[in-house]
């Protein structure tokens, strides 16, 4: 893998989020696996406008650091990264962020999911909840791992979202998808004065979900599951 290439991505995408207004100040990071036991991570205490190659770190499984510049440490959220990749060998990248739309869904214990999208069905399927977690603790972690086996994006209870995938451009791009759902979910709901939007028939979401191999994507997908 380009080490470089990761790197740049990293930033490219820490900008985009920025800019975008998922992460506000110095929140969300974002972290990619190299090899087995590498992985590279962006730095605490940083806006993710500020990120350049130069200050991301990298570190073990273990989270330790392995190469940083001057005084730049891990996020404490790192175990929640670390525990993607534990528990998903396919998963090459690990993106958090507070997207406002789909946090908003998050603090208001409302799972995205209604199969209204066909974006939504096709690449993300459902998105639960997770339960809260303490920050920096292991509660965290401890808190996403029942679902990581079916799903590659997660709502966090109380705290934003997570997203990953393959690589850093599928992580972020499922991040995308994620807030284009909750957009969506919300606008037609008050279109509809608060009533759920129609969901796509099932036979119809059957074939939507064949298409992924079609369409390359990769990752895991909880088929037709309800949270609510």
């Amino acid at each position: 893998m380009n080490e470089e290439l990761v790197k740049q991505q990293i930033c490219d995408v820490c900008n985009k989020m920025w800019h975008l207004g998922w992460v506000a100040a110095n929140d969300g990071n974002v972290s990619a696996k190299l090899a087995d036991d590498i992985f590279i991570c962006t730095p605490t205490g940083i806006s993710k406008s500020f990120i350049t190659p130069d200050k991301l770190i990298k570190i073990n499984r273990k989270g330790e650091v392995l190469e940083a510049n001057g005084d730049y440490k891990p996020s404490s959220e790192i175990k929640m990264h670390l525990r993607v990749y534990q528990e998903r060998e396919d998963v090459g990248s690990v993106v958090h962020a507070h997207p406002p739309v789909a946090t908003a869904f998050a603090l208001a214990q409302i799972p995205l999911d209604t199969y209204s999208l066909i974006e939504n069905a096709i690449v993300i399927g459902s998105v639960p909840i997770t339960p809260f977690g303490t920050p920096s603790t292991e509660e965290v972690p401890e808190a996403i791992t029942p679902y990581l086996p079916e799903h590659d994006v997660l709502l966090l209870e109380n705290h934003g979202a997570l997203a990953m995938g393959s690589d850093v451009i599928t992580a972020y791009y499922r991040m995308e998808t994620l807030e284009l759902v909750a957009k969506t979910s919300f606008h037609a709901r008050m279109l509809l004065g608060g009533k759920g939007e129609a969901e796509i028939p099932q036979d119809k979401l059957q074939k939507l979900f064949e298409m992924r191999k079609n369409y390359g994507v990769t990752g895991k997908h909880p088929g037709y599951k309800k949270y609510s």
